[in-house]
């Protein structure tokens, strides 16, 4: 008879603070993007390097980890220990957060960027030992919950992030033009990063002098995966080239007449990019399914194919978020001004939130009824939050009062899966295909929530792709995890993509780069499922 392992839930508790940061951090950039757009003076792309600064971060961070690691032949976030290193990881943060106050406080665009590439440095290193530490801190069965109940404080941080740094810029909840927003201060923006600049350090001296936390430390020598770093180093070469050509460009622009030549070469050298990506995770998939020496963690393949359903997830829910300020200033959408548009994104944000609180519920060990209950109240609660939240932040929210009816699709959803990842992914992909097919063909209200259920079907995603990645992976689970880490590289690639998209083809149109997402997710729900099988893997 096996032995149930209990959760530590004061450790646990702790833990979750930092995926409230994320959160925080990540849904603020989305009020970011568009009023650095008017601010700067900038067009639909380069106000995407926002997304692509802090995103690649995750990518560079990973990936410095795992060259050291190989190299030294021991991982270096079990070596320091999942404690130690989130430590680290927030203190890195910090700064980060005094670069981006430096960067405001000059007035360049450029050298916020650098900031915030430097705070997504240390969530980097933060989310490498965050997800298997999460894991580690009860039964592995019931991990994906705990990962999930860790997205549901992360999804309470994404609906706060827009609304306070919506306050921080325009210092209003009230309506402000695009002529105040050229001549309004940044100064504001300087106590907001003053502020998380001492969230920081005090969450880590909260995890450093935590007695409550284990250290989650090993010493045990890793394989060293030269094959793979030396994949991953030529794909960041490659990748390299293809952005200097794409910012390259932009030198040139008063040089260049025909602007329409001009365009389809950034979008060229972009889908260069994107599909980099996908043919190098491809050739280690083949390669390692050949001779799986040297490759490490990459010679299982629903690692691989899972690195690049992590790398369409992040892409897609950040760019459905990304670009939907944009959208909503259309005449079609509503001819939204940037200070209008956060109770949209707070509610984009907040349907991850409420998703997830739901799938958090099987985190704790209660009896069926009992969650079957939580399962069906906790979205409503969630929704009601995001409500009151907006409402109290003086946004008046009786047009998103319907988006109730999609959130009860979603709890169907939820019921139906019953938890089971393979299930969950196969489902919400589904969901989020059928949504960006109406909100493509439809303007308005009804595309309004269409766009806004991508937050839905994206909301429990990550720990199911997350646990079908990582499922028979053993020894090699810490390195799996640091390989879909570096996939947050979605997140810097795919939403540019979609802003350059939105140049040439329209905003509206563009939201096809995000349906094209949804449908791998769906392929690899399938996929997995087989060669999990082949393993002997009991996926359910």
């Amino acid at each position: 008879m096996s032995q149930t392992i209990k959760t530590n839930y004061p450790a646990l508790y702790t833990l979750i603070v930092v995926f409230f940061f994320w959160g925080f951090m990540a849904a603020g950039n989305n009020i970011f993007i568009p009023f650095c757009k008017d601010y700067f003076h900038l067009d639909q792309f380069q106000s995407q390097l926002i997304d692509f600064a802090f995103y690649t971060a995750y990518y560079i961070g990973a990936l410095i980890l795992f060259a050291i690691s190989n190299v030294k032949g021991k991982d270096l976030v079990t070596f320091w220990g999942y404690k130690r290193s989130i430590v680290y990881g927030l203190l890195f943060s910090v700064i980060g957060a005094v670069a981006m106050i430096l960067a405001v406080e000059a007035n360049v665009y450029y050298g916020m960027l650098i900031g915030l590439f430097t705070v997504a440095l240390g969530f980097s290193l933060q989310q490498t030992a965050a997800n298997p530490f999460a894991i580690l801190l009860g039964d592995e069965k019931t991990g994906a919950s705990r990962v999930n109940l860790g997205g549901g404080i992360n999804s309470l941080g994404t609906t706060i992030g827009p609304l306070v740094v919506a306050f921080a810029l325009f210092g209003t909840t009230a309506a402000v033009t695009e002529n105040q927003i050229k001549s309004l201060s940044l100064d504001k923006v300087v106590l907001l990063y003053v502020c998380v600049g001492l969230l920081f350090i005090g969450a880590a001296a909260l995890f450093y002098f935590s007695k409550k936390l284990p250290e989650g430390k090993s010493t045990e020598p890793i394989e060293k995966a030269p094959k793979a770093l030396n994949m991953l180093l030529i794909m960041t070469v490659l990748l390299l080239t293809c952005f200097s050509f794409v910012f390259s460009t932009y030198k040139e622009t008063s040089e260049i007449i025909d602007k329409a030549s001009l365009e389809s070469t950034r979008v060229l050298w972009l889908s260069l990019a994107f599909i980099v990506v996908i043919l190098s995770l491809l050739f280690a998939y083949k390669k390692a399914s050949t001779n799986n020496q040297g490759w490490g963690a990459m010679k299982y393949p629903q690692l691989v194919l899972g690195m690049l359903a992590i790398f369409m997830y992040v892409g897609v829910e950040v760019a459905i978020g990304s670009n939907l300020g944009e959208l909503l200033k259309t005449s079609e959408f509503g001819s939204f001004s940037s200070s209008e548009i956060a109770l949209y994104i707070s509610m984009y944000w907040g349907s991850m939130m409420i998703g997830r609180w739901a799938g958090a519920v099987s985190a704790f060990n209660l009896a069926k009824s009992k969650q079957t209950f939580l399962t069906i109240l906790l979205p409503l609660v969630a929704f009601a939050v995001v409500i009151t939240a907006n409402t109290l932040a003086q946004y008046d929210m009786t047009h998103l009062y319907g988006f109730i009816g999609c959130v009860v699709i979603q709890i169907v959803l939820i019921l139906v899966t019953k938890n089971a990842p393979a299930k969950t992914l196969m489902g919400f992909s589904l969901f989020g295909i059928i949504a960006l097919l109406v909100g493509l063909n439809t303007t308005g209200t009804i595309a309004i929530y269409a766009f806004l259920c991508g937050g839905l079907a994206c909301s429990i995603m990550w720990p199911a792709i997350y646990n079908l990645s990582l499922m028979g992976l053993g020894k090699y689970t810490a390195q799996g995890s640091s390989f879909l880490v570096m996939m947050i590289l979605g997140g810097g690639i795919i939403p540019p993509i979609q802003g350059k998209m939105a140049d040439i083809i329209g905003i509206h149109s563009s939201y096809i780069v995000s349906l094209v997402c949804f449908v791998y997710l769906l392929i690899f729900a399938f996929i997995v499922v087989k060669i999990l099988k082949k393993q002997n893997i009991n996926i359910e």
